[in-house]
């Protein structure tokens, strides 16, 4: 598979391209498929978990749940059903559960289309193992299935852009700094650790720590509007998502 380019998806994107524009071009043309394949196969992992806790809302079990999951990307993929998307009615989250929800509600193409492997592996078995540990999955009604989806979506966007965090760090040899920073980002069930104690526990002054939480706080801002931005066409519609992020996570 080519990779896309750092600066479609990297820390520090430029947002001159994003995974969504690519896929929505490729379906005007066919000069570039394999790039086009790249940023839906890329997409496709990070939404894996989402759509597949929304099919297991539908009551389905889970060795179902994850050959539905599964197909459907193949389906995606094979029917190349991202074509028919007009790029000014929606961004890439309402378009996969809208095309999950249709071919469920399709018989005949669930029953035929569902069976296949396609021969792509975009089966996270950690990420199923990860939702079956959240225990969202009762049978739901239409509304309660879309805000398994939605909270689901909101986890792995914040999950994904904590992934890049963690390996920046981690690249600058500051991993252990950055396990012991996360829960200022993330919060506890605990109260946050106060900066005098974590800083003399770090062996750094307390206005040392402010510093970088701060700086630690501004670069997940950044990470999670690079992880939206790959979704989505403009940077009025990534305010748009962050705004619906912070809501769905702060709902209880």
């Amino acid at each position: 598979m080519q990779p896309l380019p750092e600066t479609v998806a990297g820390l520090g994107d430029s947002f001159a391209s994003t995974h969504w524009s690519v896929i929505v071009a490729a379906g005007k043309s066919e000069s570039d498929p394999e790039t086009a394949y790249a940023a839906l196969s890329q997409l496709c992992q990070t939404y894996w978990t989402p759509l597949y806790s929304f099919v297991r809302s539908r009551g389905y079990s889970t060795h179902d749940a994850q050959d539905l999951t599964q197909s459907f990307f193949a389906f995606l993929i094979e029917r190349k059903i991202y074509t028919r998307v007009d790029r000014q009615k929606g961004n890439f989250r309402s378009f996969l559960l809208a095309s999950l929800k249709n071919l469920l509600a399709n018989t005949y193409d669930h029953a035929h289309a569902f069976k296949r492997g396609g021969g792509y592996e975009l089966l996270p078995l950690d990420e199923v193992q990860l939702a079956e540990a959240e225990s969202l999955y009762q049978t739901q009604s239409d509304a309660g299935e879309d805000k398994v989806f939605e909270r689901t979506w909101a986890e792995a966007l914040v999950r994904e852009s904590l992934g890049q965090l963690s390996s920046h760090y981690k690249t600058e040899g500051q991993e252990e700094l950055f396990e012991e920073l996360r829960v200022f980002l993330i919060g506890s069930a605990d109260p946050l650790p106060s900066y005098v104690d974590l800083a003399r526990r770090l062996g750094i002054q307390a206005s040392t720590l402010r510093s970088i939480v701060t700086r630690l706080r501004a670069r997940y801002r950044e990470a999670l509007r690079a992880e939206v931005r790959r979704t989505v066409e403009t940077d009025e519609e990534v305010d748009a998502e962050l705004r619906e992020l912070l809501r769905i996570l702060t709902t209880a």
